[in-house]
């Protein structure tokens, strides 16, 4: 999983990408490295692995639950990259971690930094983190330890600002669907003007767009004007919700990829 593997097409080349979100720590502790082989044999072309946090602010009921139920059970940061070296070298695909800012700095930035360069993953995704502080202090250790970075936008960012925030990514641009928080019911998943919008500005990287893709459907909808899509309340909801959850989450991962 190098720096460069974590590049996707310029926008409109096929085929769609698929990136797969889960919170580490779920159902169980110890079944992480197992749910990350899973993603990755079933077809997904990237994943997003959560940090779990006490206050997920920007997420849904399922997810929140899903980091409430994590940290029952014990995940740190620590602990998922233990687990993250344990089958480093049986992961292809980029593994990309998703959290928020204040666990990442009681860890130590340059140390977490470290440890990711050490864990095989391949950049990261931290919405709390403001892009003027990524851009003084932050951006530079990223650049030291080969991580990407990648900001997200919304339908009501400016175009100005999208074009800011996609100067600063790299890897790839995390487009919104909406602005509510994960998972939720009325997401609009497409926005015809937005997802417009977006395919007509010079942007250096490729578009991703998440939040409220549930089936195949929904992925090949918001994927028309966008390089790929991102799932994670369906996916995580089949970790919560069935027991048979290894033949389920493998099927709904088949089932987008179809």
């Amino acid at each position: 999983m190098n720096y460069n593997n974590f590049e996707l097409p310029a926008s409109g080349i096929q085929p769609k990408k698929l990136n797969i979100y889960f919170t580490a720590g779920i159902p169980q502790l110890e079944d992480t490295p197992e749910i990350i082989k899973l993603i990755q044999d079933s077809g997904a072309d990237m994943m997003e692995i959560g940090m779990p946090y006490s206050d997920p602010v920007a997420d849904g009921p399922v997810i929140s639950q899903a980091h409430e139920l994590a940290l029952k059970n014990g995940m740190t940061i620590s602990t998922l990259f233990s687990q993250l070296k344990s089958i480093r070298n049986e992961i292809k695909i980029p593994v990309i971690l998703m959290g928020y800012i204040n666990p990442v700095l009681s860890f130590g930035f340059e140390n977490f930094c470290k440890e990711c360069s050490e864990s095989g993953v391949s950049g990261l995704i931290i919405p709390d983190l403001p892009p003027i502080e990524f851009e003084k202090n932050y951006r530079k250790m990223l650049e030291t330890y080969n991580l990407n970075f990648t900001f997200l936008v919304t339908p009501e960012t400016s175009d100005e600002r999208i074009l800011y925030l996609d100067s600063l990514s790299s890897g790839f641009l995390y487009a919104v669907s909406s602005s509510s928080t994960t998972g939720n019911e009325n997401t609009e998943l497409k926005n015809e003007d937005y997802l417009s919008k977006l395919a007509s500005l010079p942007l250096k990287n490729s578009v991703m767009i998440g939040f409220g893709i549930k089936s195949k459907e929904d992925f090949e909808n918001v994927t028309e004007k966008a390089d790929g899509g991102i799932i994670g309340t369906a996916f995580v909801k089949i970790l919560l919700q069935n027991r048979d959850w290894k033949k389920n989450a493998i099927d709904f991962v088949h089932s987008i990829k179809a």
